[in-house]
Parts: C-alpha cells; sequence; structure tokens
C-alpha cells in the first residue's frame, strides 16, 4: 500500500479505476478498505476513480500519540488531496468522514467539487450528548470493555433491527466487531474528535453541491438529525434509505451506491 507524507504523518492510501476522482473518508474507528466491498466497485463501475485512506489513527497509516481534532483530520484530508494532485475532487464520507467532508468544504472549496454526507449530524441532542458524555467517562477513567461485551454493544449501535434480528448476518458481524477490537484501540486518539457542538451556522458556509444521504434506523446520527445538515447547507438535498443503521452502506448497499452515484453524476 503507497503513502503519502502530510501534516507530519504518513497516511496510507489506494486509488482504484480511472475517470474523475472521488475522495472516499471512512468513519471513526474504521478503515479505507470498509469503502472496497460495495462502493468502490460501484465507483469503478460507474466510470469513476475512487481513492480510499486510511485516517490518522488507523494502521498502517501513523498513529500519533495523544488526542486528534477535527482540525487534525481536515488538514490531513487537505494534504492528501494535495499530494496526490487529485483536487477539485468529489468527496463521500460516512459518519466522521462525513463531518472531515462538511468542513472541508468549508475550509478548502478549491479541493472539492461536490459532498455526499452520510450518516452525519450537525449537533447531537439530549440522548446522542448522554452517550457521548458517558462514553468519555469511561475513556479518561480508563474502563476498557470486554471484547466480548463491547463487541455486541457495538454492533447495537451500528446496525439496524432487521440485521441485529438476521442470526447468521448478526453472527458475523459480531465475530468482526470482536476481533477488530485491537484496531479500534488504536485509534483511540479519534475519540476526543467533538461531534456535539452545534456546527449549524457554519455550514450555511459550505458553498459547494451537496447530497446527506441518512439511514431510517441509525442510532447514532438519526434521520431527524441528518435533515438539519441538509436544511443548514445552502445547496444540499437529502435522501432516506430505509432498513438500515448507521452502517447503513454495508446494510443496504445498492440503495445506497445509487443514491451515491446519481448525484456525483450531476456534477
Amino acid at each position: 500500500m503507497p503513502f503519502v507524507s502530510t501534516n507530519g504523518i504518513r497516511l496510507a492510501y489506494e486509488r482504484t479505476g480511472s475517470g474523475a476522482r472521488v475522495l472516499l473518508i471512512m468513519g471513526q474507528a474504521a478503515g479505507g478498505n470498509v469503502w472496497s466491498t460495495y462502493q468502490v466497485p460501484a465507483l469503478k463501475r460507474a466510470g469513476y476513480e475512487a481513492i480510499t485512506f486510511d485516517n490518522r489513527g488507523m494502521p498502517p497509516s501513523d498513529v500519533p500519540p495523544g488526542e486528534y481534532s477535527m482540525d487534525d483530520m481536515v488538514a490531513d484530508t487537505a494534504g492528501l488531496i494535495e499530494a496526490l494532485d487529485a483536487g477539485p475532487c468529489r468527496v463521500a464520507g460516512t459518519s466522521l468522514g462525513g463531518f472531515i467532508a462538511a468542513e472541508l468544504a468549508i475550509s478548502r472549496p478549491d479541493l472539492v467539487t461536490c459532498c455526499v454526507l452520510m450518516g452525519v449530524r450537525a449537533r447531537s441532542d439530549a440522548f446522542r450528548r448522554a452517550l457521548s458524555i458517558g462514553e468519555n467517562v469511561m475513556i479518561r477513567g480508563g474502563v476498557k470493555l470486554p471484547a466480548a461485551y463491547d463487541a455486541p454493544l457495538s454492533v447495537l449501535q451500528m446496525f439496524s433491527p432487521a440485521t441485529l434480528n438476521d442470526d447468521a448476518t448478526i453472527s458475523m458481524w459480531l465475530d468482526i466487531y470482536e476481533m477488530s477490537g485491537a484496531r479500534r484501540t488504536a485509534a483511540a486518539g479519534q475519540d476526543a474528535i467533538d461531534l456535539d457542538s452545534d456546527r449549524r451556522q457554519a455550514l450555511r458556509a459550505v458553498p459547494v453541491p451537496c447530497r446527506v444521504i441518512a439511514f431510517s434506523d441509525d442510532l447514532m446520527c438519526p434521520p431527524h438529525l441528518c435533515a438539519e445538515v441538509a436544511e443548514a447547507i445552502p445547496d444540499c438535498d437529502y435522501v432516506e434509505i430505509g432498513s438500515c443503521g448507521h452502517l447503513g452502506y454495508l446494510e443496504r448497499p445498492d440503495e445506497v451506491n445509487s443514491a451515491i452515484i446519481e448525484f456525483l453524476d450531476k456534477y
């Protein structure tokens, strides 16, 4: 896997396909290779070049010590685009990756043609804020949940009832989450990134066309909070995909890929 050096660290990346460039930004504690199952092949078939990478904190990219900020993540992403001479490009991000994409469009619009923002919110409501506070209390207190409990708790937050109630499918995901515990621990620096502050006013400065994709059963970024992002961004539409949770791009890949590509084809 090739690397670029930017913002004082090395980032691992991959380029697949040819055509107009699409940068895919993954969410918290997940590697860029997650896109390779469904989104990268679909983009390649649609005539795009897909660029994926591992955010700081996710090996084989560098894992610098300490806490990371949103500014760190945005600077990393901007540096990657510049190092690859890939800008301006279309950008798609999910969860933390969607937050990064929106902030990148605000701070470096010269690098961004348009954005697809999946599973994002502009603020936390009471429940999401309480969940963040509770997680931070555990982190600050050095509490580490055993993998046998952490895996089902994570899966519960990430998937829809349709997947949770499918024994064969959810058993596979439980195994994956339990085995990936070490990689998620490596990404602990990402835990400090502020995803709770109200950014609705700031999002009014996004100067490029956007599409927000919400997932109907998303516990972390429910549709009503995703819709607020679409309402705040001046040139933005909204699509909701049914029967999927926060990882809707894995649960309902055909519908999600169609929504991504239909939007990207406009720009």
